[in-house]
């Protein structure tokens, strides 16, 4: 396992759009891996293969419930989503930068998990916004382009 590097705003990688996991096989789950122990290093909810420069639909979520392990969606694809809740939204791939967004209050996904097994995922609150934030990633869209106007906050860590 290894602390990958996380590609930040500017780099043309993030607005390209991620190519589906034909084969799950070792490096795969290498990948799979490093992006759990990159993501946990950092303290982030979830990481997309997108930002570590991997143009693959692979999104790992961990939303530090207790008793919950993270969650691991090769080719998720979310099929029903419901309501709207307006939140505080930040990136690894933009530091420093957090505003609101308006995202899906409920959603649902279905994905193949790191065994290649087909799961679905009904979520709501927190899990449901970051499942939408990554899933995001793997279309080249990143939250800045979607902020609500005026929201913005660039945080300085002094």
């Amino acid at each position: 396992m290894a602390i990958r590097i996380i590609r930040e705003e500017g780099d043309e990688i993030l607005k390209k759009k991620s190519r589906e996991v034909e084969k799950i096989d070792e490096k795969i789950l290498e990948l799979i891996n490093d992006m759990l122990e990159t993501m946990h290093k950092l303290n982030g909810v979830g990481l997309a293969a997108v930002q570590v420069g991997v143009l693959k639909r692979i999104v790992v979520i961990d939303i530090y419930e207790e008793g919950v392990k993270p969650y691991i969606l090769i080719n998720p694809e979310i099929i029903k989503t419901k309501g709207e809740q307006t939140v505080e939204e930040g990136c690894l791939s933009f530091p420093n930068k957090f505003a609101k967004i308006v995202r899906p209050k409920e959603v649902v996904v279905r994905a193949l998990n790191e065994k290649g097994e087909k799961i679905e995922i009904k979520a709501k609150d927190l899990l449901a916004q970051a499942i939408c934030h990554e899933v995001d990633h793997l279309n080249g869209e990143v939250f800045i382009d979607k902020i609500i106007p005026g929201t913005l906050e660039i945080v300085n860590n002094e």
